[in-house]
Order: structure tokens, then C-alpha cells, then sequence
């Protein structure tokens, strides 16, 4: 990719392909201090109120820079980097590699906690890790004071559900999910019945004196993609049956309806859901129906397999963050005599991480897709 300029327009030529960059589109992007609030970044003018016949007068170009003079007075000097990326259509966050991993996967992608740790380009490492796996775990995280909320809050905004703004995991008289039990939870997804479904989930080990109560992680990206390549028919009928997914509460009853594998716009992996308790199946014609019910035993046998299966045991001050629209978590079971066991949970969403990433790179000057 890269600019050209000819009889004072400027054209975006990639891939053999040369269009013109239309005036405006350049003119609502200048940079000065009488255009553009230094602090928030803001423009300080209305691009629906400048004049539609906006021209360019003159044009210097360099590696670095396009400098452009407007016939209405303006002047821009704009980094040619910074129009190429906005060209090329490309979210930085959103296109860092995922990498796929299995049951032989042993670097859980450890941070030590320390003060100041959300300024620090440690924090950046940390995220860029997330995104790459679909989890991080950071240690020595303190553990009092529900410092959980502090620690989501820091990277962005803490997710409010009806479980509240934080949650206490550990074994209750009548609860309200198999989660505070002490009973073995299969691999599956938080909260399939929301729309939209948090996006990143934390979980804080305060306390775990109890010999089983190991946590699993399977990674749905790895497996949906296995599905793809081993049992196409299975993979396409679960990217487009929507099954109604619904939690029933004291005060409430929440549901929605999507699709098992959801796939973005150009047909990739965007998101799983996976929660059998909840799941209903809508009522199809039965030939198709019968394909779905043995394509979604299949997937079940995939994501409960040893072969895709991490687990770990969380420890005092361990804090698990990991994304809810890719992986699928689990615990064994373990005896509730034996002690304590005793963690918090709670979730923020994307636009926390993307933000709080964008905001170290810029600080230390950083290119997220180096």
C-alpha cells in the first residue's frame, strides 16, 4: 500500500488497484490546535458544517508526512502510516494472531501483580498474551478488600449482572447455579443467555485448602476449528442453528437465541457458546435436526476430551482473566470438608482490554501487530 499524488489529488494505490482519496476525507482530518483539542483528541469544528466544494490547493509528500493546503484556509500535515492503516480497514486488537492450543500446552502465561502494574508495559505484554490465548494468570494479585472490582477497574469497567458487580464462588445452601457447589463442572461458557454475553471473565482465588477443586480451560477456537477440518456437515449445521439459551432466577428469566459457533462477517471464528444445562433446541425439520443433535454430541465429546484439556489448581492471590467468547472453563469436584475453597468472580468487556491496549501502545510507542 502506499500515496501518490497527481495534479493535486491523492490516490491510494494497493495491489495494483488506484483510487482517489476524496478531499473532505482528508479536510475532516486535519490536525492543528485550532482543529483538535490536544487533551481529548476531539475535533473542535463540525465536518457537517464546513462547505461541500472542498478542494486541494497544494500537496508535499514525504515518507513520513502528507502536507495538505484546503481552499477554504485549512492546512493538515498527516502521518502517511495513520491513513494507510485506516484504509487498509484493519483493527489492530482485533487482528492479533490467534494462536490455537491443546492439553499439551503448559505456559499458563504468568504475570507477577506489582504496584502501578496497569501503567507499566508489563501489563501490555499481559493483554497482547490474552488475546494470542484466550487467557492470562497473574499472581500475587491481594486478595482483600474484594480487590477484584479494583483490579477489573483498572483495565476498564467491571460487567454488572444479576449475580451483582462481583461474586462469591464457593459451595451455598440452594443455590442459584451448579457453580457454588462443590459438584464438577464440565467445560462451558459463562452466561450463554445474555445478549450481548460478557466478554471476559476474572476469577480470584482468596482462598483453597482443598485437595481436588482443579481448574480447567479448553480452548473453542481449537476445537471448533478441528470440527471444521474432521466433520465439516457437524460444523456448518452449529454455525447456523440458533438454539435458545435461558437462566432462571428468582426475579428474573433471561434468554437469548444463538448460534453454538458463531462466525464474524467474513465467516471466521468469532465466538462459541456451550452450556447443555441451558441449551434448547428449536423445533426443526427432523432430518436436519437429527445432524444437529449428533454434530453437537460431537462437539461435547471434543470439548470434554483430555486431549484439549488444561488444569491447574488456582492458589491464594492467583487471578484467572479469560475470554468468555473463546474458551470454556471448568472445575472438578472436590469435598467441601476438607476446607475452604473460596474464589471471586466478575466481568468486564472488550472495549476495556482493546482500550486499556491501545493506550499502552501509544504510551510506549509500540505497533500491536510487530
Amino acid at each position: 500500500m502506499k500515496i501518490k499524488l497527481k495534479d493535486n489529488k491523492v490516490f491510494f494505490e494497493n495491489k495494483g488497484l488506484k483510487k482517489e482519496i476524496h478531499p473532505f476525507w482528508l479536510r475532516e482530518r486535519v490536525n492543528g490546535d485550532e482543529y483538535i483539542d490536544k487533551i481529548t483528541q476531539q475535533r473542535l469544528f463540525d465536518p457537517t458544517q464546513l462547505k461541500e466544494n472542498i478542494q486541494i490547493n497544494n500537496l508535499n509528500l514525504n515518507d513520513t508526512y502528507l502536507e495538505v493546503k484546503f481552499n477554504d484556509g485549512a492546512y493538515t500535515k498527516l502521518k502517511v502510516k495513520n491513513i494507510l492503516k485506516e484504509f487498509s480497514n484493519f483493527n489492530d486488537v482485533k487482528y492479533i494472531d490467534k494462536i490455537k492450543w491443546d492439553s499439551s500446552f503448559k505456559d499458563l502465561n504468568n504475570f507477577n501483580f506489582e504496584e502501578n502494574l496497569f501503567e507499566k508495559k508489563k501489563m501490555y505484554d499481559a493483554l497482547i498474551n490474552f488475546y494470542k490465548y484466550g487467557f492470562v494468570m497473574f499472581k500475587k494479585v491481594p486478595t482483600k478488600n474484594n480487590f477484584i472490582v479494583n483490579f477489573a477497574n483498572s483495565i476498564g469497567s467491571v460487567r454488572r449482572t444479576n449475580f451483582g458487580e462481583f461474586f462469591d464462588v464457593k459451595s451455598k445452601p440452594n443455590p442459584n447455579d451448579l457453580a457454588y457447589t462443590s459438584l464438577p463442572l464440565a467445560p462451558h461458557t459463562d452466561n450463554p443467555y445474555r445478549n450481548p454475553v460478557p466478554c471476559i471473565q476474572m476469577l480470584h482465588c482468596i482462598e483453597n485448602e482443598v485437595k481436588g477443586g482443579f481448574s480447567t480451560l479448553v480452548d473453542g477456537y481449537t476445537v471448533t476449528e478441528k470440527l471444521k477440518k474432521d466433520f465439516p456437515s457437524f460444523y456448518k449445521v452449529l454455525t447456523e442453528v440458533k438454539v435458545r439459551f435461558q437462566f432462571i432466577d428468582q426475579s428474573v428469566i433471561l434468554e437469548d437465541w444463538a448460534e453454538m459457533i458463531q462466525l464474524d462477517e467474513n465467516k471466521k471464528f468469532k465466538q462459541v457458546r456451550f452450556s447443555p444445562r441451558l441449551d434448547f433446541v428449536p423445533l426443526i425439520e427432523k432430518k436436519k435436526l437429527e445432524l444437529y443433535y449428533l454434530a453437537r454430541k460431537k462437539l461435547s465429546e471434543l470439548y470434554n476430551s483430555e486431549n484439549f484439556k488444561i488444569r491447574f489448581k488456582l492458589m491464594p492471590g492467583d487471578l484467572l482473566m479469560m475470554d468468555n467468547h473463546r474458551l470454556l472453563h471448568g472445575r472438578t469436584s472436590y469435598n467441601a470438608n476438607d476446607g475452604n475453597r473460596y474464589l471471586q468472580g466478575c466481568y468486564i468487556d472488550y472495549d476495556s482490554t482493546e482500550g486499556k491496549l491501545r493506550y499502552l501502545a501509544k504510551k510506549y510507542e509500540l505497533e500491536l501487530n510487530d
